[in-house]
């Protein structure tokens, strides 16, 4: 072997036990023999991801398809540091460019699954996620990214084939056996009483949530309720001791929200983009809004284009903000943004995410905080908002693990402070913005579809069809919390069900109560 090649494979085995700084070492022996070799960028992007350096890591990666243009493995992650760093038309340019090059390996068609599933594609998701499992069966990860993505398309029936295979084939997989939880409802506590065994003997503390909120899912479904919240409080417990969640700066950042789009703002004369087809479906998570989505976009001149990043993402673009995406500095740095470009701006990024209805919908829970800006970017957009009785609501997010998002559930009282936090922020968007939005009850529409529907298909400005009675049918992909509920009709089973676990949560329902909020 050639001392460059010896280099790099010790390097790369470095890098495989987790040893950064000897990797590193090997980096610059094997830069210093030879510059211009491609596998010593490579491993000099791999490196800088470890140490969450993603400038040198796309700089070294952009080096190696410099060198080599067909390096598929460096396109794809390319492709996926430019998702981290809010660069959705750049990721799906380099993903394209590693489709182009021809990709053979397992690990980049996972990585390329995971690209498209965070651009909203699920079926392409799903598409590489296969390649990836037939390409390495013996990979867990795969199966379970196949099983997200098929759960997503609706697909449950095959979602929970795929997940039986990888508990088959390898046992002891956390996050497969919450998969399997979220996908089958149970009619057996013993398999609860197994998964929390499983969370209280695990060692990580992510595999301790995953089989804890598995666990407590399943005791719900046998209505063992103590049981059931004794696990979603394993889980918050563990999933909280691992996020960062930085209570403090939230408050300022909400803060500065009321102080930076008050009523002196909203009274300034500003030209927005006229395009009337974006249709912003907004609230807390887990309160009706993928219900509300599907109503929807069962009509036929509306498609779903996902929870979208983009209108966030497009404000700092334009207000060239750094650091913190929530913070009190890119608030201000906001006030004076160019509206009509940010319109403009918006509807250019989210374009790849449309297949030609003439309106769209973006589902983003969270873009009830741009609020302010939409209006102002977009005037003739429409923005629905979803409201749930505060302890359901609450009780809805806690119990919940989520993707690596809502960091302030997992614990009780910072739970309810937030949503304290988002009704106070409302209120004051209906002051200032009176009748720009519509408010929408998820206890009403579950209870009563129909005229519900009728007063949003209304607001909407949209002709009235029978089809937006049956959005169960709908064939479109979910990639939310609720991909697996969204398909059944709607009901009322979950309003109320923090009543369940009323003792328990006593620390929630003090803030609730507190802030002058009613419970529900």
């Amino acid at each position: 072997m050639t001392e460059i090649g010896e280099a790099l494979q010790l390097g790369f085995a470095a890098l495989q036990r987790g040893d950064a700084r000897a990797a590193s070492d090997y980096c610059r022996q094997a830069m210093s023999l030879d510059p211009r070799r491609p596998e010593a960028h490579f491993l000099v992007g791999l490196v800088a991801l470890e140490m969450n350096d993603l400038k040198t890591a796309v700089s070294a990666f952009g080096s190696v398809t410099k060198l080599e243009p067909k390096h598929a493995a460096a396109w794809a992650q390319l492709a996926r540091i430019f998702l981290r760093l809010g660069q959705p038309a750049r990721a799906e340019a380099a993903a394209a460019e590693a489709a182009k090059a021809g990709v053979s390996d397992a690990a980049v068609e996972d990585l390329l699954g995971v690209v498209a599933s965070l651009l909203g594609d699920q079926r392409l998701a799903k598409d590489w996620y296969a390649r990836a499992l037939a390409h390495a069966p013996d990979r867990p990860a795969y199966g379970v990214n196949l099983a997200t993505a098929l759960m997503f398309l609706g697909e449950n029936d095959e979602a929970a084939r795929v997940v039986g295979e990888v508990l088959a084939r390898h046992g002891d997989i956390a996050q497969a056996d919450w998969l399997l939880s979220s996908l089958q409802k149970a009619d057996d506590a013993a398999r609860a009483e197994t998964l929390l065994q499983k969370a209280n003997a695990a060692r990580d503390a992510q595999s301790k949530a995953f089989y804890a909120y598995a666990a407590g899912k399943e005791f719900e479904d046998c209505g063992a309720w103590a049981r059931a919240f004794d696990a979603f409080a394993a889980g918050a417990q563990a999933k909280r001791a691992v996020v960062d969640y930085d209570e403090a700066a939230e408050e300022a950042f909400f803060q500065a929200l009321h102080e930076t789009f008050d009523a002196g703002w909203a009274s300034e004369s500003r030209l927005g983009h006229d395009d009337p087809s974006p249709i912003f479906v907004v609230g807390q998570p887990r309160t009706g809004t993928t219900l509300v989505e599907r109503i929807i976009t069962a009509h036929s001149d509306v498609e779903s284009a996902g929870e979208l990043q983009q209108f966030a993402l497009s404000v700092r673009r334009l207000t060239g903000a750094v650091g913190e995406r929530h913070s009190a500095q890119a608030v201000r740095a906001a006030r004076d943004v160019d509206c009509a470009a940010l319109g403009r701006e918006y509807l250019r990024a989210s374009k790849p995410m449309r297949s030609g209805a003439p309106r769209f919908v973006d589902k983003l829970p969270g873009n009830y905080l741009n609020i302010p800006l939409i209006l102002a970017a977009l005037p003739n957009a429409r923005i629905v908002h979803l409201r749930r009785a505060p302890m359901d609501a609450c009780f809805a997010s806690y119990k919940q693990l989520f993707a690596e998002a809502y960091f302030h559930s997992y614990d009780q009282v910072e739970m309810a402070r937030h949503f304290v936090r988002y009704a106070r922020l409302m209120n004051h968007w209906r002051e200032v913005f009176p009748g720009r939005f519509l408010d929408i009850d998820y206890e009403a529409v579950a209870a009563d579809v129909e005229p519900n529907a009728r007063v949003l298909i209304e607001f909407l400005g949209l002709p009235w069809q029978d089809a937006c009675l049956e959005f169960h049918r709908q064939d479109a992909s979910v990639a939310t919390a609720s991909a697996v509920q969204v398909r059944e009709k709607a009901h009322t089973r979950s309003i109320g069900r923090w009543r369940r676990y009323e003792s328990q949560l006593a620390p929630m329902r003090a803030v609730i109560e507190a802030s002058g909020l009613r419970v529900g």
